[in-house]
């Protein structure tokens, strides 16, 4: 990425992170993303989205492995906004291992949709996301 992310965390991983092969498994990089996007939308809402009537479904989520990442170490997540529509936002994000921090070990993305959750649909981004994207 060429710009400056909007968020970065830094995350443990765990030796149970690691699979057969001795890295870390494939399904681990998401849940790496899930927990930089959790963190991304509540520094943006302000707070936790947790039991709220309406928030955050992801309806695509993609990840292009570059390297491996090995216990012991952090991974860094830098979180990107990308395309903003009425009732959703992408985020990009770039993973980097502590132990090489500036070559990143995956990149991806998801697309978010705000959803009301009592209706089953998607609605109109809140205020407070398209403020922030602004």
């Amino acid at each position: 990425m060429h710009k400056a992310p909007v968020f970065s965390c830094t995350l443990p991983v765990r030796w149970g992170d690691m699979d057969a092969y001795n890295h870390v498994n494939n399904t681990v990089y998401f849940r790496f993303f899930e927990e930089a996007r959790v963190q991304l939308i509540e520094n943006i809402a302000g707070g936790q989205i947790a039991g709220r009537d309406d928030g955050p479904v992801i309806i695509t989520a993609n990840c292009t492995f570059l390297k491996p990442v090995v216990y012991p170490n952090d991974v860094r997540v830098d979180c990107y906004l990308g395309e903003m529509g009425r009732s959703s936002f992408m985020i990009n994000y770039e993973l980097f291992a502590a132990s090489d921090p500036e070559k990143p070990a995956c990149t991806g993305d998801s697309k978010v949709v705000w959803v009301d959750h009592a209706k089953g649909c998607s609605m109109e981004l809140p205020g407070f996301i398209r403020e922030k994207m602004a």
